[in-house]
């Protein structure tokens, strides 16, 4: 069969998800060509005046924006320059996906981009793929089919990952897939020479799992945004990310209450 294209460099920009039940996996296809932002390029957004005037506080990218095309990596380095220069802290989730940069360089080129970008992140996201794909480290322990993440295995990586970027938080979601509809859940979080690491959610039921790990950089986020200690952060962001997928979509429906609800371990007897 010939390949089809799918990717960045065709059609337009759309996410298309098989949910998967029970051993039949969930199936992701970013089919990302043609968006408006794959053509951004420097010197057409304003930073100064967004961090500089407009007094934003957080800029948050990630491995996806950055796999668009030649100049994104640019833009974003363009951004987190400006960023840095006003104090703003600077967040960036790995997210490495394999079809988007196959037309790309490839993991190689996955590589020369991300750790050029690294050393402008304060704050910096993925799990045991991402690491290895868009950096190149490995994580001791992990399977052949990076179906479960050992905590102590991922603390041992990142012991190194730190001395080599200036990393202030370094964080990732655990999960165990058992089926495509029940996985255990967590999170563990690095911040100034600590680890705090989310309760564990075993057999947690799984409706759409896309949005889960946007939904916990989102809720992790929130915590230090709110002046929350990082375990509250950690705990916040895992919450969130289990909420997020029980309903359809990548796009979070919870509601900050829905969140706190989940991680004061309440249960799921209806609210009236």
């Amino acid at each position: 069969m010939d390949y089809d294209g799918v990717g960045r460099t065709v059609r337009n920009g759309l996410n298309f998800t098989e949910r998967g039940f029970g051993v039949r996996a969930a199936l992701g296809c970013s089919d990302r060509g043609h968006t408006a932002v794959s053509s951004l390029k420097p010197r057409e957004i304003d930073w100064e005046t967004i961090f500089g005037k407009e007094g934003a506080r957080w800029f948050h990218t990630g491995g996806i924006f950055c796999a668009l095309s030649e100049t994104t990596p640019e833009v974003a380095i363009e951004a987190m320059e400006c960023a840095r220069k006003h104090g703003v802290v600077v967040s960036y989730d790995l997210n490495y996906r394999d079809s988007l940069w196959r037309s790309f360089g490839g993991k190689k080129r996955a590589q020369e981009v991300n750790r050029r970008i690294a050393p402008y992140v304060d704050v910096m996201l993925g799990n045991e793929e991402d690491f290895s794909a868009t950096l190149g480290y490995e994580v001791p322990g992990t399977n052949d089919h990076l179906s479960a993440l050992d905590p102590e295995a991922f603390k041992r990586m990142i012991g190194k990952v730190v001395n080599d970027f200036p990393f202030k938080v370094v964080a990732t979601t655990l999960r165990k897939a058992t089926t495509a509809t029940r996985n255990d859940w967590g999170a563990v979080c690095y911040y100034e020479g600590n680890f705090h690491q989310a309760k564990n959610r075993e057999n947690l039921e799984i409706f759409d799992r896309v949005g889960g790990g946007d939904s916990f950089a989102s809720g992790l986020i929130y915590g230090f945004l709110a002046g929350k200690d990082a375990q509250w952060a950690v705990e916040c962001g895992a919450a969130h990310g289990a909420l997020a997928m029980t309903t359809p979509g990548d796009t979070t429906m919870a509601t900050l209450d829905e969140v706190l609800h989940v991680m004061k371990s309440a249960g799921a007897r209806i609210v009236r």
